[in-house]
């Protein structure tokens, strides 16, 4: 199955000013420490050094990954016409077998958080959403078993 490389827009703005945080701010400040700490001698046994230059690979990494990432994603913004159905960015409202209702975003897997609700549009059940409307029922396959959902609500702001 191919994954999808699609992003919100406010995904993607976190994600550019976070590679401009580590390449403007966090990285300069933190080879200014590793200069002034090897300034001071013996580098085996200086663990302001050898934490710092660990910190530096860090950040490079992370650099790095931000970089070719931010490249390769497509940044979705809802169109009106997708109005009464769950796309990409949706905030759907569901009911489960036990009557307990959930709310969810489907987001792209750069930014999903389960302390948001916010799931991948990778996920079963985004991917089980996608295209049905508000009174659909939807069954996702999961390691439980088979499980429905019940689409009550569909927006494209946040519900509550």
């Amino acid at each position: 199955m191919q994954k999808a490389n699609y992003i919100t827009r406010e995904g993607y703005l976190a994600l550019d000013r976070e590679l401009k945080y580590l390449w403007r701010e966090e990285r300069p400040r933190v080879t200014q420490a590793v200069s002034d700490a090897a300034a001071l001698g013996d580098r085996s046994e200086n663990a302001e050094y050898i934490y710092g230059k660990r910190r530096l690979r860090e950040i490079d990494r992370r650099v790095r990954f931000l970089t070719k990432r931010l490249e390769i994603l497509t940044i979705v913004d809802p169109d009106p016409r997708q109005e009464g159905k769950v796309f990409f960015g949706a905030w759907v409202k569901l009911e489960d077998e036990a009557g307990e209702s959930h709310i969810y975003r489907i987001v792209g897997a750069d930014e999903f958080d389960p302390k948001k609700n916010w799931i991948s549009i990778n996920s079963p059940v985004a991917r089980a959403l996608i295209g049905h409307k508000a009174d659909d029922e939807i069954s996702v396959i999961t390691p439980n078993g088979k499980t429905f959902f019940y689409i009550l609500e569909i927006s494209y702001s946040e519900l509550t």
